[in-house]
């Protein structure tokens, strides 16, 4: 049995009942499912999931602004389920805290396999814990992977889960060239079409958190044609 909390949030009940009962064969027990972003709420409120699957589209808020709100206390991997097929609605989620997204009508076994590929990415990055070095620490933040903080200028700087894993992986390998196909597939951990900009929103979004002037970064560079470098601040 799997013992990984999960949240289903679609105000469509065919489809919950459907991924549970998919979940269900695959041994999860913990599936708790919500029809309304109220629910939702409510929800992370008062439980802790390991993975939360979130529809756009609910009868009393967009999936966008209530995963912003989640985003105020929890760093719980996201999912999107949405209808909205344009490149500008998937890179909207993504920029406003979402982990992956898959577009309906979905095959449904997918949305089974990202769920277990970013429960699997978890657990691989909690173990690895007691292994690896807990602490990185630089000039203008710290990075302490014992506790899952990112400290910038002295200060607790909310950092969701998969943006926090890129960046662990960047502090692992300084100064080393990635393409955005290698840093998907090392974090988020399996690879579709069109998954590279996950990688480059998600870029963007650290970006906007560690670099004076995230237009022109200093820390997480571009090399146009290669792919990303992290750039240890000076002084770290």
């Amino acid at each position: 049995m799997r013992r990984e909390a999960i949240l289903l949030v679609d105000d469509e009940e065919g489809i919950l009942v459907m991924l549970e009962n998919l979940l269900r064969k695959e041994g999860f027990i913990d599936i708790l499912k919500a029809g309304s972003a109220a629910e939702a709420l409510n929800a992370v409120q008062t439980k802790r999931f390991d993975m939360i699957v979130l529809d756009v589209m609910l009868p009393d808020m967009d999936g966008f602004s209530l995963c912003t709100e989640m985003r105020k206390t929890i760093t719980t991997p996201v999912l999107f389920l949405t209808a909205r097929s344009s490149d500008l609605d998937k890179l909207r989620g993504l920029f406003l805290g979402g982990d992956d997204y898959v577009t309906k009508p979905f095959n449904p076994l997918e949305v089974i396999a990202r769920i277990q590929a970013h429960l699997r990415r978890s657990v691989m990055v909690e173990s690895n814990h007691q292994y690896a070095e807990e602490l990185y620490r630089f000039k203008t933040f710290t990075v302490n992977r014992s506790t899952g903080q990112l400290i910038i200028n002295q200060k607790d700087t909310p950092c969701p889960a998969k943006e926090f894993e890129l960046l662990l992986y960047f502090c692992k390998h300084p100064n080393r060239v990635f393409t955005a196909l290698q840093l998907y597939e090392q974090i988020w951990g399996t690879m579709v079409h069109g998954d590279e900009k996950t990688v480059v929103i998600h870029i963007s979004r650290l970006r906007k958190k560690l670099e004076d002037d995230p237009a022109n970064p200093k820390v997480i560079v571009t090399l146009r044609g290669i792919g990303y470098k992290f750039v240890p601040p000076s002084g770290g």
